[in-house]
């Protein structure tokens, strides 16, 4: 048995315990949370753990169950460029790379030599890859921006793919092309973002355009496949996704160079964002629209407050908009490790001051603005939303609505279907609307 214990969204400790033995002794094989640690795969004699200790992109290492101490440790699969992460079924190890946002593949025997590169699809993200010790075939998802999640089995012995499962939608995306760019930040800093659009679209700076970011938590932003991305799609627009710092795409500098001191990293990587699909004629400030959720809506609420002509549509959607006092608010607590809080210091205070949305709303003509919470959020509390709506609505200049949408009896992002089906019909309504667009 494995226990892992947590307090905070990075590092765990990990202990041991042999169920075969009545009262065996929990063995320590991390006993502190400086780093992240869990098993893959599990032998008689040793464990195989993934790690990121002295690995910021994450290794394998294979360490004795009889003397689990670091001090043990040997490397199975060592760091590479890419960031890592591992599972197994039967005789094998799968190691899941992260290049520049996009998965790929690799297989590995228990002695930790390379079998095969795994053939994948396309471009986009791969998971799964987990099983039994006594499976012959293992299963992963791919999903990209055009390719709704599809099950895919795989002979392990072999290396060969199949089509097991693939969803029945009325959407042609051999009609549409995903292609990766890289621009460059305020600093110098190379980010790569995904744009998504029709085949032989004509870039003259008129197509309605949704750019998506997140930028935090360390976690990637990889090619997902979404039905209501469709709306926009076949109406002529742009969708694009930018890893922003703050995620987990190239490891944990890429992480904490979106952090505490280093925050504004992500608002500068995501302001160059847009402006590199203005400056290439993918659309224009009055055809681009902008949306977070969660961390990502304080990305945008962040965004538009620094810059607010910077598109014609804002979407913070169950944002962090306080920044000042979001730690004394249910799970807010955990979220220190990427922020800091108000109480760290004076300089971190003045820091988080600085770009808290609700703290930096002025008088300016913000975009068209469409906040969206719900009544029973106990992660990102509604009063978030509520007191950024209310400082847009006292402040802001101009004609554009600055509205909120709150959903009763949902959380935070989780609700009906229904509910899910009637919140992407305001959002497309909201931005064409503004847009003064007439969809199909």
């Amino acid at each position: 048995m494995f226990i892992s214990g947590a307090n905070s969204t990075y590092g765990n400790e990990l202990y041991l315990q042999d169920l075969t033995k009545p009262n065996a002794p929990i063995i320590p094989i991390q006993s502190n949370t400086d780093n992240t640690t869990y098993p893959v795969y599990i032998t008689n004699e040793s464990l195989i753990l993934q790690t990121d200790k002295d690995a910021p992109n994450t290794k394998l290492v294979i360490v004795p169950i009889s003397s689990p101490e670091q001090k043990n440790w040997k490397d199975f699969v060592a760091e590479k460029p890419e960031v890592m992460s591992a599972s197994s079924a039967g005789d094998a190890i799968f190691c899941t790379y992260l290049k520049d946002a996009i998965s790929k593949v690799e297989q590995y025997d228990l002695s930790g030599k390379k079998i095969r590169d795994i053939d994948l699809p396309g471009l986009g993200d791969a998971s799964g890859f987990g099983g039994k010790e006594t499976d012959k075939e293992v299963f992963y998802t791919f999903r990209s921006y055009t390719q709704p999640a599809t099950i895919y089995k795989m002979n392990i012995a072999a290396g060969n793919s199949e089509v097991y499962k693939k969803p029945e939608i009325k959407f042609n995306g051999a009609e549409y092309e995903s292609k990766q760019v890289f621009y460059t930040s305020k600093d110098g800093t190379r980010i790569p973002m995904m744009i998504t659009h029709k085949k032989g679209i004509k870039l003259d700076g008129n197509n309605p355009t949704l750019l998506y970011g997140y930028g935090g938590f360390s976690s990637s932003l990889t090619p997902y496949f979404s039905t209501s991305n469709i709306i926009l799609l076949e109406n002529g627009g742009v969708f694009a996704t930018a890893n922003l710092r703050g995620g987990g795409e190239y490891g944990e500098k890429w992480h904490l160079a979106g952090t505490k001191l280093n925050k504004q990293n992500v608002f500068d990587d995501f302001k160059a964002a847009a402006a590199y699909l203005v400056d290439n004629k993918y659309t224009s400030k009055e055809k681009l629209a902008i949306q977070g959720e969660s961390n990502g809506g304080l990305l945008i609420g962040a965004t538009i407050t620094q810059d607010p002509g910077i598109c014609k549509v804002a979407f913070p959607f169950v944002g962090v908009l306080d920044m000042l006092r979001y730690h004394k608010f249910t799970a807010g607590a955990g979220w220190a490790y990427d922020y800091g809080t108000a109480d760290d210091s004076k300089e971190m205070f003045e820091y988080l001051r600085k770009y808290s949305p609700v703290h930096n709303v002025k008088e300016a003509e913000y975009p068209a603005t469409l906040v969206m919470t719900a009544d029973h959020d106990d992660r990102v509390v509604p009063a978030h939303s509520f007191k950024f709506t209310a400082a847009l609505q006292e402040k802001a200049k101009g004609n554009n609505p600055r509205i909120i949408r709150i959903d009763t009896k949902a959380g935070h992002g989780t609700m009906s279907l229904k509910q899910r089906i009637e919140t992407e019909t305001d959002k497309w309504a909201f931005m064409f609307y503004n847009m003064k667009i007439e969809p199909k």
